[in-house]
């Protein structure tokens, strides 16, 4: 009778759990805590590295530029137009000047089309058609870039020099900077697109109904609610794509034509700063001072892109405030 009450009762007397069983859960909470811990660790390393690699790239180019900006000004550099490393003259103008011009062109192209398909997909494609569209953009985005160039060889090199070029009465061999404006816009604007599509489709419905409930058509309900509540997201999906075409590299150096000149127009030959190191840095190892130019011309893309993305992420987040309240 004795032994029947005291199981399960504690050392005072009273009713409570066995002691092998409070040892056994703290020790399922301490483990977990400790788990808890180690990942919080290893998430700060992982942060910690990746700043530190930043930073090692950025003193390995500085390092490495320290030799032609040392022997040329690098206002002069930016600002000469002749690039000509046997005679030691590295003008970078044609190439940055290129550079904006298939950035500006692309993103002018790429940049209506992704978000009108993406309003397309998330609020009128519907069953079968959505899954068929959405399928057709995840396969554009996973084209190696390669591929886009070689179909631009075949297909756009001859439409921009037999037809385009002659009907806006302009001369072009094919290869220059609106082929290859024309060939980045394809293949930046399924990244728009797919990351335009998720920012819509993550809002409430609620801000439809709201919307519908007092009168406004679905047009209107796109417009002025729910492009103004994803802007923020919209807004980083055309970075993503700035950041793609500024920096691309294997599509230009196969269709700009390599002429480091600055264009007349936008149907000539042209150079951009990717292209200029693709170009020239293998067979120019050999020359220490046209080494230098070129990663400096690396720093400087590095740069641009920061400086980019930082003033974006402030506009950003401004955006997100003033559209949210």
């Amino acid at each position: 009778m004795s032994s029947t009450t005291d199981h399960g009762a504690g050392t005072d007397g009273t009713p409570g759990t066995p002691p092998s069983t409070d040892d056994a859960r703290s020790d399922r909470l301490e483990w977990r805590l400790t788990i808890e811990r180690l990942s919080s660790y290893w998430l700060l390393g992982a942060g910690l590295f990746a700043i530190a690699l930043f930073g090692l790239i950025v003193l390995t180019l500085v390092q490495q530029s320290i030799p032609i900006v040392s022997e040329h000004s690098l206002l002069e550099m930016v600002t000469s137009s002749n690039w000509d490393p046997a005679q030691e003259e590295f003008g970078f103008l044609p190439a940055i000047v290129g550079t904006i011009y298939v950035t500006v062109l692309s993103m002018a192209m790429g940049t209506p089309i992704a978000i009108l398909a993406a309003i397309y997909i998330a609020e009128y494609a519907e069953g079968r058609t959505k899954m068929i569209v959405s399928s057709f953009i995840d396969v554009l985005a996973a084209i190696p870039s390669v591929i886009f160039g070689l179909v631009g060889l075949i297909v756009v090199v001859p439409f921009v020099g037999d037809y385009l070029a002659p009907a806006l009465g302009a001369h072009s061999i094919g290869l220059g900077i609106v082929t290859v404006s024309l060939v980045m816009a394809i293949i930046v604007t399924p990244f728009m697109i797919s990351l335009s599509v998720e920012s819509l489709e993550a809002l409430p419905d609620e801000l439809r109904e709201s919307s519908l409930g007092v009168g406004a058509t679905k047009w209107e309900t796109i417009r002025s609610v729910l492009l103004r509540a994803a802007g923020p997201g919209i807004f980083s999906a055309i970075l993503l794509g700035f950041g793609r075409v500024f920096g691309a590299t294997i599509v230009p150096a196969m269709l700009i034509g390599g002429q480091t000149a600055i264009p007349d127009n936008p149907f000539d030959a042209g150079e951009t700063l990717p292209t200029l190191i693709v170009n020239d840095f293998g067979e120019l190892m050999s020359l220490p001072l046209t080494q230098s130019a070129l990663i400096l011309v690396g720093l400087i893309l590095l740069v641009i892109v920061w400086l980019f993305n930082f003033g974006a992420m402030l506009v950003r987040r401004r955006l997100k405030r003033r559209w949210q309240y």
